[in-house]
């Protein structure tokens, strides 16, 4: 009985195969394998990981420099406007000058106050004293006959605003006097007006504001030839200190 060649090939395919693996493996299990070239793997190793050190360092480094670069320029840039930047002109305002008050103020001149008797010199041989009854007074031309001047006899009225003037002098000096009396206030100062200009005399009283007292002053500014006879008047001005008419002569 013939068998065709079709039916024979399915059963003859997985035997082969078989009888194949087990020669292989025969041949394999009796072959001793190389030893691996460990020292040039581990060299090739150390190279790669140096080289990616080197790259990771080299990138970290590019990362910080890109900030540090903008920072040196950014305060390049602060400097250099710093330094052509024109500073602020300030000016200062001026300090108002401020108006003193009454406290501040300088207080007016009051007169010299004496005690009775007391002497006052104005001027060499010009000689002043007061008493309670009135005014006393030497000249240069006459040092040793002093003058007087009562208060007391009736013939001023001291209940009114009053000035006398005695005036004595040669053809360089004057010597101006007398008394003042009545006024309202505080006498303060006395201003004489003569043929050479307004004169700035000085006041005297005696304690207790008695409500009269003399004025005196010296005239330097004197300047007449022999014909030039002295003038016989003048006008005398007291003011009180606040500046208003205490007493005048001649009256108005």
């Amino acid at each position: 009985m013939n068998h065709s060649p079709t039916e024979e090939e399915p059963d003859a395919g997985p035997a082969e195969a078989g009888r194949l693996r087990e020669a292989l493996a025969a041949a394999a299990y009796g072959i001793t394998p190389s030893r691996a070239p460990l020292a040039d793997v581990e060299r090739r190793g150390r190279t790669i990981r140096r080289r990616r050190r080197t790259t990771v360092l080299g990138t970290g480094c590019g990362l910080l420099l890109v900030p540090l670069a903008f920072v040196v320029v950014h305060g390049t840039d602060d400097d250099a406007d710093r330094t052509t930047r024109p500073a602020a002109t300030v000016s200062a305002s001026p300090t108002p000058t401020p108006t003193p008050t009454a406290s501040q103020r300088t207080p007016a001149p009051a007169p010299r106050v004496v005690a009775p008797g007391e002497r006052v010199t104005a001027a060499p041989g010009f000689v002043l004293w007061l008493t309670e009854e009135g005014k006393h007074w030497t000249t240069p031309d006459m040092p040793e006959l002093p003058q007087f001047r009562s208060v007391v006899d009736g013939n001023i009225d001291r209940s009114t605003p009053g000035v006398s003037v005695q005036s004595h002098g040669d053809r360089s000096r004057e010597y101006l006097t007398g008394l003042y009396y009545g006024g309202e206030g505080t006498a303060s100062v006395v201003e004489v007006g003569t043929a050479d200009g307004v004169v700035r005399g000085h006041l005297l009283e005696l304690p207790g504001r008695p409500g009269w007292g003399v004025w005196y002053a010296v005239n330097d500014a004197v300047r007449r030839d022999d014909d030039d006879p002295l003038p016989s008047m003048h006008t005398v001005t007291v003011r009180d200190t606040e500046g208003r008419v205490y007493a005048r002569f001649p009256r108005l």
